[in-house]
């Protein structure tokens, strides 16, 4: 595939679908459509001969990295909770204390619909098929975590957008230095949990409008599975 076919590829999967859905004046939904894009994705690279499909499943390396992993999720843990706690102690574990049976359903489903396409789509993806035309290393990064984060837009705030950007670039780096989406995903699913325990649920639900502009109230609840 030539460069610019790659370079159109990508401002069409990566720019314009993102701005697409989310100005659409029709309720799409938003899983499906995650879906959809993995399988493409995954799909493109098994019939690339230069992609091992084994990055997708690996566990090596798992070990060696749980320790920092843990670490650093357990100190941004508390602070995000500090943060819930100074600035809208009412939305602390809102979801666990309001809707117990929707939360235990999040933790369930969540890493699998959720959390392991998003990986497969901007790490594995994107990071193997523009290298070419992509800058190298933390260049390569930070337009995956920059990628990651514009998909946000679909949740219609900024908070939802800067979080996702920080966490792209961490998730990205992972999977840079292990070569494993699995490893990857383990990551990225704690932190997307624990958003939805600590109470900043509200920032990741697809659809509604605003309704306050102070705290975390920013946005309605909603009642499916989040993106």
């Amino acid at each position: 595939m030539s460069h610019s076919a790659l370079g159109l590829e990508f401002v069409v999967l990566f720019v314009a679908l993102p701005v697409g859905f989310r100005l659409s004046p029709w309720p799409l939904p938003a899983l499906p459509v995650l879906w959809l894009a993995a399988f493409y994705c995954w799909w493109t690279m098994r019939k690339d001969p230069a992609f091992s499909t084994g990055t997708l499943w690996s566990h090596h390396g798992l070990a060696a990295n749980l320790p920092s992993i843990l670490g650093l999720f357990l100190t941004v843990a508390a602070g995000l909770w500090l943060a819930v706690r100074l600035i809208a102690p009412e939305s602390l574990f809102s979801l666990v204390r309001t809707r117990p049976g929707l939360w235990a359903m999040v933790m369930v489903f969540y890493p699998v619909l959720s959390v392991y396409p998003q990986g497969i789509i901007y790490r594995s993806f994107l990071m193997h098929r523009y290298a070419a035309i992509l800058p190298g290393g933390w260049g390569l990064i930070v337009i995956s975590a920059g990628a990651f984060a514009w998909m946000h837009l679909v949740f219609r705030n900024k908070v939802a957008v800067a979080l996702t950007f920080a966490g792209g670039l961490l998730f990205a780096w992972r999977y840079a230095v292990t070569g494993s989406l699995l490893i990857s995903s383990i990551e990225h699913a704690l932190y997307g949990c624990w958003l939805f325990t600590v109470g900043l649920e509200e920032y990741f639900y697809h659809g509604g409008h605003s309704t306050q502009i102070t705290g975390f109230r920013g946005r309605e609840a909603r009642t499916h599975l989040p993106l």
